[in-house]
């Protein structure tokens, strides 16, 4: 399979159809069923829990967990994308981490809150979310390996594409299974729920795994030499940086208004759940998950008329009016009160969520100078993405825990979205109209 030519309709479609794959994680695990699953564990109980010797607000200490999750990975992606490098099979990586996320997943389904639960409940979700993550650092550097630079745009915005459809399928048959039973029975479904994510996961991407190449095959051993070559080859990707003031600019960019962007997304239904007065537990349920509904459908749109702003307008320019359009949103977040004021918060985001994630892969991607070792490329942009949600999760937290309220985090992000609009306006253009 790995004769497959660079560019052709199969490479490009299996590499998309990942997303296919792992984007029921984002949608059922860290954007719907388990948020609502992981709230109604507190329904009668006081919203705080125990754990490593502290009382953490319920929200708070997701965040912290997720916050935690995402600096491991920026810790330790760098180490395996060296030894991917070095060994010459990042595809056996990314089906490493696809496998544990899966199973992470499948686990969810024994999740507590009680002492005797908790620990190995929050390493399920550990799984799950590394798991993602994970993956992505091979399967984002697979991009310029497979497509050229005027396929990118489109095939970025395909494989998100593909993966709203295939996580809105399964969230459908996941609302089915909860709505469809009474109410003593719904935390179950939900429970269920979390199966059907893992084995979606696992089973939809063999046919990304068996389609893609390898990587290039050297013969080369691990070895304790080679274990910490990533971290060099970080080193050397920030001295090339400096070398392309635009790739340098834009990645700068790239790290702050992603910490706002992606957040929001980990945070949003915790916060609709939290502050917005649904007036019953079901009409809460069935109000939250409809509006993750909306979000998918209409991002789907929106990844589309991004990259056709793009091709139109250029990247950075569609950027810039992106970022202004979510920081207005989060100014909206914080007096929205009613369900639907937050079904309207829910269709705008959907509207810039897919846009901004696949424009920002693909503007990266097409700005790299020649170069065989896109693995390292990527990997940097990831550790960037990891280290700036970590920062924007802890943000996040702190101020939920201190204050209490959500709406004081949210509308704090703000400074984020401005500050990557001036660093967007900093970018060169060189020979591309960007």
């Amino acid at each position: 399979m790995s004769k497959i030519q660079k560019g052709s309709k199969k490479l490009l479609n299996a590499w998309a159809f990942y997303d296919w794959a792992n984007s029921v994680y984002t949608l059922t695990i860290a954007s719907s069923i388990f948020p609502i699953f992981y709230s109604a564990l507190f329904i009668d109980k006081i919203k705080v829990v125990n754990a490593f010797g502290f009382e953490f607000k319920s929200t708070a200490l997701i965040t912290f967990v997720t916050a935690f999750t995402f600096l491991v990975v920026a810790a330790t992606s760098p180490i395996l994308s060296g030894i991917a490098d070095y060994v010459g099979n990042k595809k056996s990586f990314m089906k490493f981490f696809c496998y544990v996320g899966g199973t992470g997943c499948i686990g969810l389904y024994f999740f507590g809150i009680d002492e005797s639960e908790i620990y190995y409940s929050l390493l399920f979700y550990f799984m799950g979310l590394i798991g993602y993550w994970g993956s992505l650092v091979f399967y984002n550097s697979y991009l310029p390996d497979i497509a050229y630079p005027e396929q990118q745009d489109s095939i970025s915005a395909k494989g998100f594409s593909m993966g709203y459809i295939g996580s809105v399928l399964l969230l459908v048959i996941n609302l089915l299974m909860v709505m469809g039973v009474e109410d003593d029975q719904k935390m179950q479904m939900m429970r269920y729920s979390f199966i059907t994510v893992g084995l979606w996961w696992m089973l939809f991407s063999q046919y990304t795994f068996w389609v893609l190449p390898k990587g290039v095959s050297n013969g080369h051993k691990v070895t304790k030499a080679v274990v910490f070559n990533g971290f060099k080859e970080l080193k050397l990707v920030w001295r090339e940086l400096n070398k392309n003031l635009r790739l340098k600019r834009y990645l700068i960019a790239f790290f702050v208004f992603s910490m706002a962007v992606q957040t929001i997304m980990l945070v949003a239904v915790y916060f609709g759940e939290e502050e917005i007065a649904w007036g019953s537990d079901a009409n809460k349920t069935m109000g939250l998950i409809t509006s993750i509904l909306v979000i998918q459908l209409v991002a789907i749109i929106g990844a589309i008329l991004t990259s056709r702003a793009s091709a139109k307008y250029g990247n950075i320019k569609t950027l810039i009016v992106v970022n202004a359009f979510w920081m207005c949103l989060c100014f909206y977040a914080y007096f929205m009160k009613t369900p639907v004021q937050f079904y309207i918060a829910a269709s705008l985001v959907g509207l810039v969520m897919g846009g901004i994630q696949s424009l920002a892969r693909s503007t990266y991607s097409k700005f790299l100078p020649e170069t065989e070792d896109t693995t390292s490329y990527f990997s940097f942009y990831d550790v960037a993405e990891k280290i700036g949600i970590v920062i924007g999760m802890v943000i996040f937290a702190t101020i939920d825990q201190i204050t209490g309220s959500m709406r004081n985090a949210i509308l704090f992000l703000v400074i984020f979205f401005i500050l990557g609009i001036i660093l967007l306006f900093r970018v060169p253009r060189q020979s591309l109209e960007d």
